[in-house]
């Protein structure tokens, strides 16, 4: 009997053994794909109501830094000649984003005075309020925020010598977007057959694309494959993005659940909830810097931040559990 339960521990063991290796080799396969930034959603709305969230698929925060920059192709402009014009592009700037987060990039057209339709004709508020930052407010300096469904852009990542792909939505150089107004979903995927993708509609990139698309398509079809197609003005996506790169090891089944309202907060408090209890939670600016407010544990479930001395922008919310688990959630003080 003694040794058939050696053996049948054995066989145990074996078989853990397998399936500890299998899941190394599947999250190895999965982070070799999930290892830079992408555009994870595209909106193409009215008027100046244009906007690009970038998504984080990493485990580990991004300092933009200077590091990566935007670059739009007007109308089948190919990449040569873009991307030898400084108009064309701009540099994200020195932010930072968060594991498994987004950036929301709107249009910088904020003066509700200007009369719509025009070309300083100001974002919509809902908008404007879910942005991270605005970039663009001159075209004659930078027009890279200024597309339309026949514009290419892409996402740069600078390699300490030259500028790489990371994500290109569009196709670079497409002759026939010099007449058409956007790409769709039949071929020849120029606008002349099926529906319009690219014009006046939002774009979710699915959850199951793990990466950008770092060679550029010839002719422009993934736009089917790889995004969900919302109509134009819904927004109701931007501010996060659920990707298969965030996955749960054995040990961390499930992390605790965190609501925060009000979300824009206006009157100076933010009350965070959780599903578990706190040991604190804070507040940080985009650049993962500590901002000093009042923090105050009501009870195990409710957490109150005092933000009345907060400049209005956009923060992020951290918090902070025993287990040595965190949780980061973006908020809109006002």
């Amino acid at each position: 009997m003694a040794t058939f339960a050696l053996l049948f521990n054995k066989i145990g063991t074996m078989k853990k053994t397998l399936l500890f290796s299998l899941l190394a080799i599947a999250a190895n396969a999965l982070y070799s794909q999930c290892s830079d930034l992408f555009i994870s959603e595209y909106v193409e709305g009215s008027n100046n109501n244009k906007a690009l969230e970038i998504y984080n698929p990493t485990p580990n925060a991004i300092g933009l830094n200077s590091n990566y920059r935007l670059l739009r192709y007007n109308n089948g402009t190919g990449s040569a000649a873009a991307e030898a014009n400084n108009q064309t592009m701009i540099n994200l700037g020195n932010h930072v984003i968060q594991p498994y987060d987004v950036f929301v990039v709107v249009i910088d057209k904020r003066d509700a005075s200007q009369p719509c339709p025009g070309q300083e004709c100001a974002v919509d508020l809902e908008l404007q309020a879910l942005a991270d930052t605005f970039l663009c407010p001159d075209y004659n300096v930078s027009y890279s925020m200024y597309f339309n469904g026949n514009d290419a852009v892409s996402l740069q990542k600078y390699n300490g010598s030259t500028w790489q792909y990371v994500d290109i939505f569009g196709m670079i150089g497409d002759p026939a977007m010099v007449a058409a107004e956007a790409w769709s979903d039949e071929f020849p995927y120029d606008g002349s057959a099926g529906a319009w993708w690219t014009k006046d509609h939002t774009l979710v990139r699915k959850s199951s694309v793990q990466q950008g698309v770092t060679a550029n398509p010839s002719p422009f079809f993934n736009v089917t494959l790889e995004y969900d197609s919302l109509a134009s003005e819904d927004w109701t996506h931007l501010g996060s993005h659920t990707c298969a790169c965030q996955v749960i090891s054995v040990e961390d089944h499930s992390m605790p659940v965190v609501d925060i309202y009000p979300n824009p907060a206006t009157d100076g408090k933010i009350l965070v909830r959780t599903s578990e209890p706190v040991i604190s939670a804070e507040l940080l600016n985009l650049l993962g810097q500590n901002v000093p407010v009042e923090s105050r544990v009501i009870n195990s479930s409710y957490t109150e931040l005092q933000v009345e001395g907060a400049e209005p922008g956009v923060y992020l919310v951290r918090v902070n559990f025993s287990d040595s688990r965190s949780t980061v959630t973006k908020v809109n003080i006002q």
